[in-house]
This record gives structure tokens, sequence and C-alpha cells, in this order.
């Protein structure tokens, strides 16, 4: 039972730090938080297309040097 006790204490010291340091982070603002996710999506996008068109292009290309 001591062993918990000690465990259950040290588990509400780390939250409680852990608590302490996210009061000392600096939050995006509203408006800097979606511009963010929107050039995160947009990016992502991009990539996706990329990927795509050369995976197709790749694939085409193998198939005409395989026939």
């Amino acid at each position: 039972m001591n062993k918990i006790t000690a465990k259950a204490a040290r588990l509400r010291e780390f939250i409680g730090e852990v608590d302490a340091e996210l009061r000392k982070c600096a939050w995006p603002a509203r408006s800097e938080l979606l511009e963010s996710t929107v050039v995160v999506i947009v990016s992502v996008v991009l990539l996706a297309a990329f990927v795509g068109v050369s995976d197709m292009l790749l694939l085409w290309l193998l198939k005409r040097a395989v026939s």
C-alpha cells in the first residue's frame, strides 16, 4: 500500500509541474491559429497532389519500360 501512495504522490507532483509549465507558455491568438491551420492544410493538399502526380508519372514510365 505504501508503494501505491508514493506513486500517487509522484503523479500529483508531475501533474502540478506540467500545469505550472503550461501556464508559462505563450498561446497563439485565435486569428494566428486559424492562419496557421490554413497554411498547413494548403501545404498538405499541395504535397498530396505532387506525390499523386509523381506516382502516376512513374507508373506510366514503368509500364512503358516493361511493355
